[in-house]
């Protein structure tokens, strides 16, 4: 990306960055690239000042703990980019196949729960309490995951678990819970009433998610599309896991971050991500009093580039 970086790892892998700075600064010094291009970070105590030099940092993207992300949010004097949270929601709609249910929400919830694009809330339509649900906690509970539920999804799987599966691993759910992280095996479970459907899952969703990763399980495509056309996230799934926010999984090649804010990137970025659009204009001496009412018209024709 042409970009000059300044790294800073976490203390656990200061070993690690300080191998791979040695080995960019060998393979630098066999091309025109300075040899500072690639500059490490050791100390915490450097990053605060470093988050005010404006003049000198174009961009801060940091990768770590929502106590990290926030505390650049808030220190830096230049753009950043990057998430805090990772409040990502499945929502299960009346028409959900089972089987599709059960391995979607499996992986999304299972295949690294760590993972900031694993999913930390389960909303369920009323319409499949009895039918989808019974059998997508079964599945998550053999995975060891631990279910926060409320009163209907309590009530349903009360009916359909073995007394032992559901005293170990069924809670009531708390409020807070909706606007938690859990980063381990544990998940929310909200019930949405049915004559309101999707536009109370998109609330819930807008309301405490993070604006990352959501998706919906529906076979209508019109529901799918209100769905991903109102949940305000950088990433919308349909019929498919949210572990796929990914960049690599995206085609984007070695994922820089993934960003929730609104200019610029936003969803996973690449290298293409970091890159920046530059006008070049080529003339003969015309000026813009030229065009307008009365005189010489803009064409605004692709033209072929030298």
């Amino acid at each position: 990306s042409a970009n000059a970086a300044i790294l800073k790892g976490g203390k656990e892998s200061t070993e690690s960055f300080k191998a791979i700075s040695t080995v960019i600064s060998q393979a630098l010094n066999k091309s025109d690239v300075p040899n500072d291009s690639i500059q490490l970070v050791t100390t915490r105590d450097a990053i605060d000042p470093l988050l005010e030099l404006s003049q000198y940092i174009d961009l801060v993207i940091p990768r770590g703990s929502n106590d990290l992300v926030r505390n650049c949010q808030r220190k830096a004097h230049m753009p950043v980019l990057g998430h805090a949270d990772g409040l990502c929601s499945l929502y299960i709609h009346s028409d959900a196949d089972e089987k599709m249910a059960v391995n979607v929400a499996v992986d999304s919830k299972t295949d690294y729960s760590a993972a900031c694009n694993a999913i930390e809330t389960l909303l369920v339509n009323e319409e499949v309490l009895e039918s989808v649900l019974p059998a997508v906690a079964t599945a998550l509970i053999e995975k060891g995951v631990s279910l926060r539920c409320d009163a209907p999804a309590k009530e349903s799987l009360s009916k359909h678990l073995p007394q032992d599966k559901f005293s170990q691993h069924v809670q009531d759910v708390k409020e807070n819970d909706f606007n938690t992280e859990f980063l381990d095996l544990t998940i929310a479970v909200r019930t949405i009433k049915s004559a309101e459907g999707v536009d109370a899952a998109i609330e819930h969703i807008n309301t405490h998610g993070s604006h990352h990763t959501d998706a919906i399980l529906t076979s209508s495509k019109e529901t799918a599309d209100r769905f991903c056309n109102a949940v305000d996230s950088a990433c919308k799934f349909w019929n498919c896991s949210t572990r796929f926010c990914d960049g690599m999984r995206f085609g984007f090649g070695t994922e820089v971050g993934i960003s929730t804010n609104k200019v610029h990137a936003r969803g996973p970025v690449g290298l293409e991500g970091l890159m920046i659009h530059e006008y070049r204009v080529s003339g003969q001496g015309q000026g813009a009093a030229m065009y307008g009412a009365g005189g010489r018209q803009f064409k605004h024709k692709r033209l072929p580039l030298a």
